[in-house]
């Protein structure tokens, strides 16, 4: 089956960690940010403190998007008080939190915004990964207006933990996420093993075989993180379903 005969959907651009290029990533500014750029789609990452509270952050440590240092594991609701997550980036941002899963969901409900939510490997055991999905799971029981639920979309580079999510919650459609270096001939049982809907592949390297052979086998392909709008578009006319992208409101009009 050729991209051109592949299952249709819907063509994605996804902002990065909300509209990062123009405010702090994984805030709720650069959330609203994205909303206000008219994007309709965005992407942030989600970890779990040590009593279930959920937060959007990339890093396994505070140091580099925060005035704080160190990990985060042992942290809970009442230590997010006073943690700067706007500063780094400018001084317009000074004083921007670090934002939970239920500060993202109610601006979800007041933006109608779709998302990508990433979880991210926990560190900590295998318990904080159990926790993370059922708080995740929970979490997203807070989601209203249309689509609900059918607006999130749940990905992450460790696929086993997709895998434990889609036997809780069969209704929430997964991506796996792949690396160049870790995108190999295996990936279609990966796919068909974990229930995913979606692979989530890196920019460097992807062949346009790549595309047409997951297209062909019926799974939205969305590629990371591409920032120049020439690419994009060659990406789009290779069947591509999604961008990740840091400059989302210079490429909402190729979709």
């Amino acid at each position: 089956m050729s991209a051109q005969s592949a299952p249709r959907l819907e063509r994605r651009i996804y902002a990065h960690r909300g509209l990062s290029g123009r405010a702090p990533e994984n805030t709720l500014s650069a959330v609203r940010a994205a909303a206000q750029a008219g994007a309709t789609w965005i992407e942030v990452d989600l970890d779990v403190l040590r009593d279930g509270t959920v937060i959007l952050i990339h890093d396994s440590t505070l140091d580099r998007t925060t005035n704080r240092s160190g990990r985060y594991d042992d942290l809970g609701a009442e230590d997010l008080e006073g943690i700067d997550a706007g500063a780094w980036f400018s001084p317009r941002f000074a004083g921007e939190p670090l934002p939970t899963l239920a500060d993202l969901v109610e601006v979800l409900n007041e933006t109608g915004l779709k998302a990508n939510l990433e979880l991210k490997s926990n560190e900590a055991g295998a318990q904080r990964s159990l926790l993370l999905l059922d708080q995740l799971i929970s979490g997203l029981k807070g989601l209203r207006g249309e689509g609900g639920e059918g607006r999130i979309l749940i990905s992450s580079f460790n696929h086993l933990l997709l895998y434990l999510l889609k036997e809780r919650a069969p209704h929430l459609p997964v991506a796996c996420l792949y690396e160049a270096a870790t995108l190999r001939w295996d990936w279609r049982s990966v796919m068909e093993l974990t229930g995913a809907e979606h692979i989530h592949v890196e920019d460097a390297g992807l062949s346009r075989e790549m595309v047409h052979m997951a297209r062909g086998a019926g799974y939205g392909v969305s590629v990371w993180t591409v920032n120049s709008r020439a690419r994009a578009h060659e990406l789009l006319n290779w069947g591509v379903t999604g961008i990740f992208t840091d400059v989302a409101e210079e490429m909402l009009d190729l979709v």
